[in-house]
């Protein structure tokens, strides 16, 4: 196993600390920004986004689409709308569910340059 290079020197680079200090998130904004990404980590609410993406779409379409039950694709799209990253309209008896805005699909977008680079 390979193993991570340690830093060596005793001495605290204050400089360079003082500086990322004022950038670091706090609290709750740092456990908020985990906990979206979180919601990133499960690969079937990223297909369900990844569907949203292209139309929207009932929890009926979803199913069939992931070849899932109608149960677990409302357990994720209520995960995912709780999070403002799905939005819903009503037509009718119909709820329609889409990507809550463009952030969305730039973090989809971002993740996959990654992955593909």
């Amino acid at each position: 196993m390979e193993r991570l290079p340690v830093c060596e020197c005793e001495s605290v680079h204050q400089d360079v600390v003082d500086a990322v200090r004022p950038k670091l998130l706090h609290g709750d904004e740092a456990i908020d920004l985990a906990a979206l990404y979180k919601l990133f980590g499960d690969g079937t609410r990223v297909r369900i986004m990844q569907a949203l993406r292209v139309h929207e779409l009932c929890v009926c379409d979803l199913a069939c689409l992931l070849g899932m039950t109608k149960s677990a694709i409302s357990h994720q799209l209520k995960a995912l709308r709780l999070s403002n990253l799905v939005r819903f309209r009503r037509e009718g008896q119909n709820v329609f569910y889409a990507l809550a805005d463009e952030h969305v699909e730039q973090i989809l977008d971002l993740g996959l340059d990654h992955l593909r680079e």
